[in-house]
């Protein structure tokens, strides 16, 4: 998933297909790349894209990436702050704890609060 992620080039004309992507094979990298690219691109993509495809579950991984451009501190790896985490971090983290690193952003930060 992070070597596809790294060598894709995201544009206003892709991006749609491969948020939709990344959701349907439950690539939780992927997705946040391309919702990254979303709120850096916004204006650029306001008007010209269609989401009437998209899941409306997706806005949480919308919104949480709102909310992180708009928080200045820093790398969001306060363990009482999983919502706004980086889908990297809640992998090391769920690494650190020996547990598995796969799964929807929801799915890791709900394992990671079970075992904390």
């Amino acid at each position: 998933e992070a070597c596809y992620a790294r060598s894709i080039t995201l544009t206003v004309d892709n991006m749609l297909d491969i948020l939709l992507y990344a959701d349907a094979k439950n690539c939780a990298f992927l997705k946040e790349i391309v919702v990254d690219f979303m709120v850096e691109n916004g204006k650029d993509i306001l008007g010209k894209v269609s989401f009437e495809n998209v899941p409306s579950s997706m806005m949480t991984d919308i919104l949480t990436a709102v909310t992180r451009g708009k928080d200045t501190n820093g790398d969001h790896s306060d363990v009482s702050d999983y919502n706004t985490m980086r889908v990297g971090t809640l992998r090391k983290k769920l690494h650190e704890k020996g547990l598995d690193i796969d799964g929807s952003r929801e799915a890791m930060i709900a394992l990671l609060k079970e075992n904390s």
